[in-house]
């Protein structure tokens, strides 16, 4: 299979990267092959083989021309800043410029050492390939913008974490790479020209309809605060748990990236945290809004000297544009519940009231330990008028007098509606999965994995989560909360 790769980011010099080939592994095999990504990146997959396909996405064999490298960067992690970081099990093989005028960059992950790898082995157990495969796709499925995996391999070969474990490497495809910690990288050296270069890579792939505004740099940084508000808003609306909001997993092109401890999650709770190394709740579920406004503050720092010469004109520029950000989440997240909840027709004083509304559904939640995905999905079966079908939703509270007090308020509200029933439900379903890539069954897919080398929960899972939206006959277990002994209490990253 030829995968036609060009490496503009070579040309941004050496202080940005270094070249580095993937270590190769013994014995790998294909565990699965994306054909739809495939597809949309203009792929010819007609004279595809397995065999072959394995030794491409194990990195034993590169493509042509393929000049691979490891990224330098640097990163604000759990809150303290660390000057170098880089890929250290990652190599970027080049982009993929698909027949639509689309830009996809590819990336090895667990491919072994790198010039940034420090004292770590470069490689990746079997499990994190396996979870970012599953919750990367089912996030573009579930419509958030996210990196997706091209393919994913075993090596042949163990690695040594608390045990030893099988190991597997991931391909992945963004449409930038580029990291906050990118920026910062840079910024730490004093390197202005260097943070220019990146600025104007970065707008010529990702942000091209800033290149004729009057200051194009200060553009730049709105719209890339824009998308990183939309990007939180949709985490809060799903459940999502990015595990570790660092400035060096945080995308410059708003794409939810590095699914190392992510979760969704069960049962309600604004204070979640499953990352096991997140011990202080810094990332937990409620502080992602607010953790992202810091994490683009570490970016206004690297980028205030290309916004004006006038250094205080430049901070007051970045201020300006990072106080814009509380009102832009606010109405992406309102927008969003909304359309969860039913609540379509909008004026200036049912949309106050919708917030109170929802926010009073999430305390209720909250309290109840109801589960996130399931209320949503009944709430979206429900009629205008009481009826049986009330009883799934009044299920998942332990005081169904609670719930019932609140669909009465949410049924008053629905009188201001003009959709019908049917109207309704079909909308509100169409952004309420059923199915999400639940913690145990992600668990349960890494055992059959890794224990016994078993795939066939993995392609089940997989294959279920390609159509989140809508029931599959005999599919009832993927869409069920965890038993008590199944629940995951922790999440890891796998380095």
């Amino acid at each position: 299979m030829h995968i036609p790769l060009s490496n503009r980011f070579l040309e941004l010099g050496s202080g940005f990267y270094r070249k580095n080939h993937p270590v190769p592994v013994s014995a790998p095999s294909l565990i699965v092959f994306n054909r739809q990504l495939a597809s949309v990146m203009g792929l010819s997959v007609a004279d595809f083989n397995s065999a072959e396909a394995a030794l491409l996405f194990s990195g034993n064999q590169l493509p042509v021309d393929c000049e691979p490298l490891s990224m330098a960067y640097a990163g604000a992690q759990f809150g303290h800043f660390n000057p170098q970081l880089g890929d250290g099990r990652a190599i970027y093989l080049g982009e993929v410029n698909s027949p639509d005028n689309g830009c996809f960059d590819v990336q090895l992950k667990g491919s072994g050492r790198t010039a940034y790898s420090r004292n770590g082995d470069g490689r990746s157990a079997l499990g994190p390939v396996l979870r970012e495969y599953l919750v990367s796709e089912a996030m573009h499925k579930l419509n958030v913008p996210t990196t997706r995996a091209l393919a994913a391999v075993t090596t042949g070969e163990e690695v040594a974490r608390e045990l030893l474990s099988p190991g597997g490497i991931i391909t992945r495809v963004a449409s930038s790479f580029i990291r906050v910690g990118t920026f910062q990288y840079f910024a730490a050296k004093g390197d202005i020209k260097s943070i220019q270069k990146l600025a104007d890579y970065v707008i010529e792939r990702n942000y091209k309809t800033v290149v004729e505004a009057e200051n194009k740099y200060l553009e730049f940084f709105k719209q890339v605060v824009e998308r990183q508000a939309r990007l939180i808003a949709q985490w809060m609306q799903s459940g999502f748990i990015h595990g570790v909001m660092n400035t060096d997993n945080m995308s410059i092109a708003g794409e939810t990236i590095d699914y190392g401890p992510c979760a969704f999650m069960d049962e309600f709770d604004r204070n979640q945290v499953y990352s096991f190394i997140d011990r202080g709740g810094r990332y937990a579920y409620s502080s992602q809004p607010s953790i992202g406004l810091w994490n683009l503050t570490r970016l206004a720092e690297a980028l205030v000297p290309l916004f004006s010469d006038n250094t205080e004109t430049a901070v007051e520029y970045a201020r300006s544009v990072l106080n814009a950000y509380e009102a832009c989440y606010e109405s992406a997240w309102l927008m969003g519940m909304r359309d969860k909840s039913g609540l379509m027709h909008c004026s200036d004083k049912n949309s106050s009231d919708d917030k109170k509304l929802i926010e009073s559904l999430f305390e209720i939640m909250h309290v109840n330990r109801a589960d996130f995905t399931l209320t949503f999905f009944y709430l979206s079966r429900l009629n205008k008028e009481p009826s049986n079908l009330d009883s799934h939703i009044q299920g998942l509270f332990d005081n169904s007098d609670a719930i019932d007090a609140w669909l009465v308020k949410w049924r008053q509200r629905l009188c201001d509606e003009i959709l019908t029933d049917e109207q309704r439900q079909l909308s509100m379903q169409a952004v309420n999965p059923v199915y999400i890539p639940r913690n145990h069954l992600i668990e349960a897919v890494i055992r059959a994995a890794e224990d016994n080398n078993d795939f066939s929960l993995f392609n089940e899972l997989h294959l279920v989560l390609q159509n989140p939206f809508v029931l599959q006959d005999g599919m009832d277990k993927y869409m069920l909360p965890p038993e008590p002994e199944e629940v995951v209490e922790n999440t890891f990253c796998g380095t």
